[in-house]
């Protein structure tokens, strides 16, 4: 039997994403982006991506069928991102899922944008031949999972209680006066800095976290941290370090990433570790990540940086592993689900 081929469609947030799979082989990957319009508000502005989903999607759709010289009427299946995510901008994605579905006579699969960040490393590196700890870092989401089987069965270890690895990024640039968004600039900057000289703490890693917390994050402490360091030093007169502070915070949160989930992995008795979201394309994390695997004997599986942030052949990657079970595809009333949980993987 062949393998199906699927479309995915992806508007969590801010970026249009279409992509196009056979199994697991990538056919079409486009990609629009609204960023630039939320620069100057220094975040994401529900509304205008939600308004920037609808002017991208049928040119992104177009560019994809074009890149892999299908039409709609090609594809086996139709899958979206049902959540989590905004609430507007997921409607988009979803409402244009079920009119292609509708128009074609093609099943819907409404599918889980967290589950779709572990699936498109199969696009990478072949599908998941036992099971993996999945370490997903990004704007939205810190997470630790437990995945025996990425269309079926996915187990949530932990989470973060506060901010999101990406979220703390992005406000600690905005602190040491770096642009939004914060990530990429952190990175850059903390390249020349000394990421031991600044003693940041590193949250929920002490003896006393490890019943509640073993497997959750917090990084708004470290946050806060960061932010009376800037002010000591701007009271005490000092010329703010802003390299030194970019490599220690960044060292903090990709410390504590890794080492937890490097950690989940020797104590579930896993021996794959996959990573991903918009975090996972951070330099120190990689570089922490692949020396802790390492020392473990554990597989490191990180897809290129093109597939670590939000896009439609992610939503592909899993909806291909879903439709290749024979799972029952979803109804046409599908909701948007903004908060839906990584077990749900098809909505």
């Amino acid at each position: 039997m062949s393998e199906p081929v699927v479309l995915g469609i992806e508007s969590s947030c801010d970026e249009t994403g279409v992509g196009i799979v056979r199994g697991t082989e990538l056919l079409a990957h486009a990609l629009s982006s609204s960023m630039d319009e939320h620069v100057r508000f220094g975040g994401i502005v529900p509304e205008v991506a939600s308004r920037a989903h609808l002017e991208a999607f049928v040119p992104t759709l177009e560019q994809a069928l074009d890149e892999a010289g299908l039409g709609v009427a090609d594809v086996d299946a139709i899958a979206v991102t049902s959540g989590p995510g905004l609430t507007g901008a997921l409607l988009v994605g979803v409402a244009a899922a079920k009119a292609l579905a509708l128009a074609h006579d093609r099943p819907l699969f409404g599918v889980n944008h967290l589950a779709a960040h572990v699936a498109v490393d199969q696009l990478e590196h072949g599908r998941f031949d036992r099971r993996v700890v999945a370490l997903l870092a990004s704007g939205g989401h810190s997470e630790i999972l437990l995945v025996d089987d990425i269309a079926t069965d996915i187990t949530l270890l932990g989470q973060t209680i506060d901010d999101a690895a990406g979220e703390a990024f992005d406000k600690v640039a905005r602190l040491l006066g770096l642009p939004y968004p914060g990530g990429p600039h952190i990175d850059r900057v903390a390249r020349d800095g000394d990421p031991k000289a600044v003693p940041f703490p590193r949250g929920l890693s002490a003896a006393r976290d490890q019943e509640k917390h073993r497997w959750n994050f917090s990084f708004s402490g470290l946050k806060s941290a960061v932010a009376r360091h800037v002010d000591r030093e701007r009271l005490a007169g000092r010329e703010l370090a802003v390299a030194d502070v970019a490599a220690s915070f960044q060292d903090a949160v990709c410390d504590v990433l890794t080492a937890k989930a490097v950690a989940a992995c020797i104590e579930h008795d896993v021996a794959t570790l996959v990573v991903g979201g918009g975090v996972a394309a951070n330099s120190r994390l990689r570089a922490y990540a692949e020396q802790r695997a390492a020392e473990a004997g554990i597989e490191l599986r990180v897809p290129r940086l093109g597939l670590c942030t939000d896009n439609g052949a992610m939503v592909a990657a899993l909806g291909a592993e879903v439709v290749r079970r024979g799972l029952a595809p979803s109804a046409l009333d599908l909701p948007a689900d903004s908060g839906l949980p990584v077990t749900s993987i098809v909505a």
